[in-house]
Order: C-alpha cells, then sequence, then structure tokens
C-alpha cells in the first residue's frame, strides 16, 4: 500500500501563503484518490480539497477559491497551495490516499503523519 509523509506547513501571518507537499512511496499515485485533511484537538477530521484518479477535484466551501489541490505523476507528489491564509485555517493538516476503482474513490485508509499549520 501507499506510505505518505507530508511538509511544508508552518507558521504564517493572515493573508499569507504556503504550500503543503505529500511524498507518496509503495505505490503509483495514480492508482488512488487523493485527498487533504485538517485536525484541530477534540474536532473530528475534516476534509479540504480532494483529487480523484481522473484529475476531478473538490474543496471544502470553506477552501474554494484560496487553495488548489495538485498532483504531480512524475514526483509521486501532492500539493495543496494554500493562499490567503485566515487564523480559522489553523490546524494538523494530513494527507490521505483512497483506492480508486473504476473511479470511484474507496475508504481513505493510508494517511500520513500530517504537517502543523498556525495562522496568525
Amino acid at each position: 500500500h501507499v506510505q505518505l509523509v507530508e511538509s511544508g506547513g508552518g507558521s504564517v501571518q493572515a493573508g499569507g501563503s504556503l504550500r503543503l507537499s505529500c511524498a507518496a512511496s509503495g505505490d503509483t499515485i495514480g492508482r488512488y484518490c487523493m485527498g487533504w485533511f485538517r485536525q484541530i484537538p477534540d474536532k473530528e477530521r475534516e476534509a479540504v480539497a480532494a483529487i480523484d484518479s481522473d484529475g476531478n477535484t473538490n474543496y471544502a466551501d470553506s477552501v474554494k477559491g484560496r487553495f488548489t489541490i495538485v498532483r504531480d505523476y512524475a514526483n509521486s507528489r501532492i500539493y495543496l497551495q494554500m493562499n490567503n491564509l485566515k487564523p480559522e485555517d489553523t490546524a494538523m493538516y494530513y494527507c490521505g490516499a483512497a483506492r480508486a476503482i473504476s473511479g470511484t474513490c474507496l475508504e481513505y485508509k493510508n494517511w500520513g503523519p500530517g504537517t502543523q499549520v498556525t495562522v496568525s
């Protein structure tokens, strides 16, 4: 199965930008739907952005127009470009992978350890 490792988190002022990176190994990312999720303490993990095996993307309403998910097949990575960051974007961000079968994304079962984003 695929292994995932996130990077690129950090502290930034409101209005700033960050680019998160998720490096995948152990399997080809073309077989997976890939997504970015975030979680704050005592809250459930929420989906932020996703890209399926056909390249279709979905975003949470709270980040539409500010975040962009990109899949880089050549380097087995996905990225989350985050612009115009707000304090409410502060969270631990996780990269996730779900097997894609005939265009359908199955359950997200593969996760990275996460990278912290703090917006002040």
